[in-house]
């Protein structure tokens, strides 16, 4: 089976989106001519045209307005943000249209669109482009929230996205996109929006991640072992909305312990709301307080600096100790 990176999944995904199906199309800033700022949409533009792979103004708001239109009028529309920071601009559109035409036409209507956005740190990259923000759109009824951890999901779970009746936010970790390859199966597959993944199992502590956490939960499940001896399982939870309760609770109820980690601000965050359906679904299981290893309550901080902001694998190794120990 052949090796991809994470960037190369995605591509594989569109274009065999495009090839099914006369309805999908792309479109966003640069991603014809250009390939993407990532050359995530690389050679599309050229192999399907520039009426199905669509460079667009420099307006969030009229690449999904746009999209929404689309898609409302039977098209599988793709749209590209270039950052997740960049978001705010269509967030009348995502949460006040897209996320509600199901709900007010009684289900007479569906907005099937995928909206890909890159965000997350440890890039160095400037203000407004690392930012995580997938709570604002957990918090939006009406809206699936995806984000892959490695290239094998990230091609199946954009495949399901494309699939989709309803509108999918589909996140790609910038850190993610070309750190390695994994194997990737070269047909169509779908991974189910709404089912996490045991990556590694384990017996001591729950350790559950999304995105660019996850390989930092693995290695401190690893680093963990080591000096302690702890076996921790780590849980990808791959979609934030609908979230896998289940998935959930069933590990911590083996484990009796759980550690949150996401690059997030900690307030608010979706760690939250996975720790809160933790206690409700499994506390009886609980052997100590869910932990929750996150980015702090600032603004992303500058490049010199954001190597302490976001949540390593020291800090999340002491979460352990300090669970497990308690």
């Amino acid at each position: 089976m052949r090796q991809l990176t994470m960037i190369q999944a995605v591509q594989e995904a569109m274009r065999m989106a495009l090839e099914s199906d006369e309805r999908v199309m792309v479109l966003g800033e640069d991603v014809g001519r250009n390939g993407g700022v990532f050359r995530a949409t690389e050679g599309l533009q050229a192999r399907f045209g520039e009426h199905r792979v669509v460079d667009t103004p420099l307006a969030e708001s009229a690449i999904v307005g746009t999209a929404i239109g689309l898609a409302v009028a039977g098209m599988r529309p793709i749209a590209e943000i270039q950052f997740l920071g960049f978001i705010y601009e269509a967030m009348e559109q995502i949460a006040g249209q897209a996320a509600r035409v199901r709900f007010r036409s009684s289900g007479q209507y569906t907005v099937p669109m995928v909206i890909r956005a890159p965000f997350g740190g440890g890039v160095r990259t400037p203000e407004l482009h690392s930012d995580s923000l997938e709570a604002l759109f957990v918090h939006t009824p009406g809206v699936k929230v995806v984000m892959p951890s490695n290239p094998r999901d990230a091609k199946g779970l954009l495949l399901a996205a494309v699939r989709d009746p309803d509108p999918v936010l589909y996140l790609e970790p910038l850190k993610l996109y070309r750190a390695f390859r994994a194997d990737v199966p070269e047909d169509w597959y779908e991974v189910p929006i709404g089912q996490a993944g045991v990556v590694v199992e384990g017996d001591d502590v729950t350790l559950i991640g999304w995105g660019p956490t996850v390989p930092v939960a693995v290695k401190a499940a690893e680093a963990a072992r080591e000096r302690w001896g702890y076996s921790c399982e780590v849980i990808d939870l791959r979609t934030l909305a609908p979230m896998d309760t289940a998935a959930l609770v069933a590990s911590v109820e083996k484990t009796g312990r759980a550690v949150v980690v996401h690059e997030a601000v900690q307030t608010g965050g979706v760690g939250a709301e996975v720790a809160a359906r933790i206690a409700e679904g499994a506390f009886l299981s609980l052997e100590a307080p869910v932990a929750r290893v996150t980015g702090y309550d600032t603004p992303y901080p500058p490049p010199a600096v954001e190597d302490a902001w976001l949540p390593g694998v020291d800090r999340v190794v002491e979460a352990v100790r300090r669970t497990v120990t308690f």
